[in-house]
């Protein structure tokens, strides 16, 4: 795959892989927390409106978009990966500390805006450096253990800002003060300094010696109708896929106090974890498409559970079939793109351009989320998400039959 010599093996997982799952859970220790309390925090303590809150979501998912392509083209025009990588990391660890002097939302939005800024530095090219470093009948097994790494951080974090708010007495549980948010801000900060030594010393470059892409593939000529077709029922699901802060308000809409929905969350990553790889195995047996296709018919279905409840237990259930969803989707679809686009020198692009497709659509789904929550109910967002989710189903059930024979392993 374009190494001198081959890597190290952990547990049948390249080094690479192996020790970017540990980044991932010692960054996400500190992102999930942070992303997951911000709009509670907007919304508790400064009555920032729904709306308010899915643009920031929105513009902080968003901003990543033209980075993660722009970086993913670098990545395969400069033949490095690590070092973007690497600094990627960096610029999002620095900014998290920051979110301890918010007391504004245009100053949050900022901050998410550089926090994201980093996200979209690093994430093409270590999806690309994490392909390249697989064996192609192994990828559904590498990225899902890259995912179970990183919601097993979340799980960590979100049990540790509950321990935390728990101990600061009943008041706290209700609503999100900020010295309480302070002091979460202050404790997930200090585990994703650590992951920037990982990178540092154990992860090696392994970028592509072939190809030399000197602009960007505006056109998307030269990639293959398969994965210009699956980039188009992306944009299509993720229009409907608002942010999660619209779920965390509806959780406390339903009667959760904090701590109960930070326990929540853990649940939700904790299947997520534990069911991402057996996920990715299984997509390496019977194909990415319908292990996807799945996933989107569980996310359809428990939109509209969400769009429907009003008990506290039923969105605990509902969370925790979220996190089934999560499992079955989240690098199972990385490793369809890495299926669509075998050539190393252009898995950069083609990552870039694949979370292009997704952060393009991140911005006008929680602003449509935002309107319909205050102009029509809360229930709203949810089952447009449920019926987005069900026509990408059907669209990738489409693809699949078109493409039958063409590329079983890729596509069915």
């Amino acid at each position: 795959m374009g190494q001198e010599k081959p890597q190290r093996k952990f547990f049948g997982l390249s080094q690479n892989v192996f020790v970017f799952g540990f980044v991932s859970m010692l960054t996400d220790f500190s992102s999930e927390v942070t992303v997951k309390i911000l709009p509670l925090f907007l919304a508790n303590a400064l009555g920032v409106k729904p709306a308010i809150i899915g643009f920031i979501e929105g513009l902080a998912e968003s901003t990543a978009t033209i980075l993660k392509w722009v970086f993913g083209w670098l990545s395969d025009r400069m033949k490095k990966r690590k070092w973007l990588a690497f600094s990627g990391y960096a610029i999002s660890n620095v900014t998290k500390p920051l979110l301890y002097f918010v007391s504004s939302w245009p100053f949050a939005a900022f901050l998410r805006f550089a926090d994201r800024t980093g996200k979209g530095v690093r994430s093409s090219p270590k999806d690309a450096l994490l392909a390249d470093s697989s064996e192609k009948k192994k990828l559904g097994r590498s990225f899902g253990y890259g995912r179970s790494m990183d919601t097993l951080g979340s799980v960590f974090g979100m049990l540790a800002a509950a321990g935390m708010i728990a101990a600061s007495g009943s008041a706290a549980a209700m609503t999100l003060t900020r010295s309480i948010y302070q002091k979460l801000i202050i404790m997930v900060s200090i585990p994703a300094v650590l992951a920037l030594p990982l990178i540092a010393a154990f992860v090696r470059e392994n970028a592509p010696r072939t190809g030399n892409p000197r602009t960007l593939n505006l056109s998307l000529s030269g990639f293959d109708w398969r994965f210009k077709t699956f980039l188009i029922i992306i944009v299509i699901f993720t229009l409907g896929n608002s942010s999660d802060a619209f779920l965390m308000l509806k959780a406390q809409k339903a009667g959760l106090d904090i701590v109960q929905i930070f326990l929540m969350l853990a649940m939700w990553k904790g299947v997520t974890s534990a069911l991402s790889i057996p996920a990715g195995i299984l997509s390496d047996r019977i194909g990415r498409n319908r292990v996807i296709r799945a996933g989107w018919l569980v996310y359809a279905l428990v939109y509209l559970g969400f769009g429907l409840a009003t008990q506290g237990w039923q969105v605990w259930a509902l969370y925790a079939l979220y996190g089934v969803y999560y499992a079955m989707t989240d690098g199972v679809a990385s490793a369809l793109v890495a299926d669509l686009v075998p050539q190393s020198e252009k898995r950069g692009t083609a990552f870039g351009l694949y979370n292009a497709a997704v952060g393009v659509s991140a911005l006008p789904a929680s602003v449509i989320a935002g309107i319909l929550w205050q102009r029509i109910n809360p229930s709203a967002p949810f089952i447009f998400g449920s019926i987005l989710a069900f026509v990408a189903m059907i669209a990738l059930t489409v693809l699949m039959r078109v493409s039958a024979g063409t590329n079983p392993t890729a596509v069915t």
